[in-house]
């Protein structure tokens, strides 16, 4: 009974995708590469953060629900919650400021030109412009799950999905329309979708736990962006400085570097 909705909102997901990519396919040629490549890129410090972290936490939910533990459920969400952000809030920094770098480094081989890099890079940053979305929504959705609801997160996600169909049209038609190539549009689509789709589970959750540790929240979203914003200048000096080292050392060497930097940031901030 439990598994019922979720199949549906898996269907749902994968239909919108299908749908994004017959809208790609209408655009240029190489959006469709563009937009499979950018988000499989988003999807991987995604996976990392907030997937691993959403399954691990689900048993601690469950049990806590099912020995009615809301106090100290709403502590473990919150906590989990603000964890995510801590990892996801850099991540999305990085993937943006390191994209086409990354791109370069992963993919840009044979037939695969600068050109493509591009292409894949633009619908990347549009993707990486979400990344904070899907985790929360990760992690809200199990909390859901920890409750025996199912419903919710699909009806939430059935609303943001048609949101995201209609958006990617108007997106695309802006980009074109300023003169930015238009599978972007479809990357941010699914992006604000996704945002708006997390803001809306959060308020859900927040009724039904009657209320989260805001300040604890806020307070940990200031200090992942005041760390963040440095770790990103740092980033952004760093590749724009010359080096007498291998590029792809250059890359791995920054992406390194920064997320040092973040940790001891964070570690000044307590």
């Amino acid at each position: 009974v439990l598994m019922a909705p979720r199949l549906l909102g898996v269907a749902i997901v994968q239909l919108n995708f299908l749908l994004n990519t017959y809208l790609a396919s209408l655009q240029p040629e190489g959006s469709v590469t563009a937009i499979s490549l950018g988000f499989s890129l988003m999807l991987m410090p995604q996976a990392a953060i907030a997937q691993s972290i959403a399954i691990a936490s689900l048993p601690t939910f469950s049990a806590q629900v099912a020995e009615g533990k809301l106090d100290e459920m709403r502590s473990s969400f919150t906590a989990t919650l603000r964890m995510i952000l801590f990892l996801s809030i850099p991540s999305m920094i990085g993937l943006i400021l390191l994209r086409e770098d990354i791109v370069r480094l992963l993919y840009e081989h044979g037939e695969f030109s600068a050109a493509s890099t591009t292409l894949v890079a633009w619908a990347l940053l549009w993707y990486a412009v979400g990344l904070v979305g899907h985790c929360v929504v990760e992690i809200t959705s199990r909390a859901f799950y920890a409750q025996h609801d199912t419903k919710t997160p699909v009806i939430v996600g059935v609303g943001a999905m048609s949101l995201n169909l209609l958006l990617s049209i108007l997106f695309s038609h802006f980009f074109i329309k300023i003169g930015w190539m238009p599978h972007g549009g479809l990357a941010l689509a699914n992006s604000v979708a996704t945002m708006l789709e997390a803001c809306a589970l959060i308020i859900l959750m927040r009724k039904r736990m009657q209320g989260l540790n805001e300040k604890f929240l806020l307070s940990g979203i200031f200090k992942a962006s005041v760390a963040a914003g440095l770790m990103g200048i740092f980033v952004f000096f760093c590749m724009h400085s010359t080096l007498q080292i291998p590029y792809w050392l250059h890359v791995l060497l920054t992406i390194g570097i920064a997320a040092v930097l973040y940790g001891i940031i964070l570690y000044l901030l307590k």
